[in-house]
């Protein structure tokens, strides 16, 4: 079993399962030391292989994997074809288990109160300024009152330099986005992603948002940072309905 997971502190109803793996107890050699679970970044194929069979001993079903593109679609994980192209997912049906892919990017992750869909996103800043989240939420068909999302390990607001172009991206979309960037003396700004998703989803009328005090740029032991390495394995944010 791998060393180190994290079981999401959320409220949500007991149907609903949810894991991230960190880079602990696999067997893909440095840079990608240990958990690799992505198959599109150099990674020994072997390698990534064995991590899938050792993730798929905690799991009830063998997860389905999105080809992600920094998008905004949404699709529904028991129908979908094998490399399908998204950054979403969601289902209804019990039992389909589903992943999103991370090294800095936000993954989000959502059910409602009743457990009768669960979805999961991939929010780096371009597709949450392109609207991932509020494709994820229509996919859901639920009001934003009725869901309850939780924020997991993505690049912390100490670490997340960017542009002016990101700053006005999502301004453009809404000003109270201005209060998750902080200027800085080069210029450019700080940007709090987490700020950023609990904006949108708050728009969507989702109230119930928790998360943790991540920064996968900071915590090289834990996590992989694509910012920090460049080359570099990634994370898997699972969730699904029993």
């Amino acid at each position: 079993m791998p060393a180190d997971l994290i079981i999401p502190d959320w409220p949500a109803p007991t149907n609903v399962h949810a894991l991230v793996t960190t880079r602990a107890g696999g067997v893909s050699k440095p840079p990608y030391a240990s958990f690799n679970l992505a198959d599109h970044v150099g990674d020994d194929p072997a390698a990534v292989a064995a991590n899938r069979r050792l993730l798929r001993t905690l799991l009830p079903a063998e997860p389905v994997w999105l080809k992600q593109v920094h998008g905004t679609r949404c699709v529904d994980a028991a129908s979908i074809a094998k490399g399908c192209e998204a950054d979403a997912a969601f289902t209804r049906q019990p039992g389909v288990v589903f992943a999103v892919l991370t090294a800095d990017c936000l993954p989000v992750l959502l059910c409602d109160e009743a457990g009768t869909v669960v979805a999961a996103a991939h929010a780096g800043w371009r597709g949450l300024a392109g609207g991932v989240i509020e494709s994820t939420v229509a996919a859901m068909q639920l009001p934003g009152k009725q869901l309850i999302a939780w924020l997991g390990p993505a690049i912390g607001p100490q670490s997340f330099e960017v542009g002016g172009e990101v700053r006005d991206a999502f301004l453009a979309h809404d000003p109270a986005a201005a209060s998750a960037f902080r200027a800085q003396a080069n210029g450019k700004w700080l940007c709090d992603i987490y700020r950023l998703a609990t904006l949108r989803l708050e728009a969507l009328g989702v109230c119930l948002i928790t998360s943790a005090d991540f920064d996968t740029v900071r915590d090289t032991e834990r996590f992989y940072s694509y910012r920090r390495d460049g080359i570099t394995g990634r994370m898997a944010s699972l969730i699904w309905r029993s």
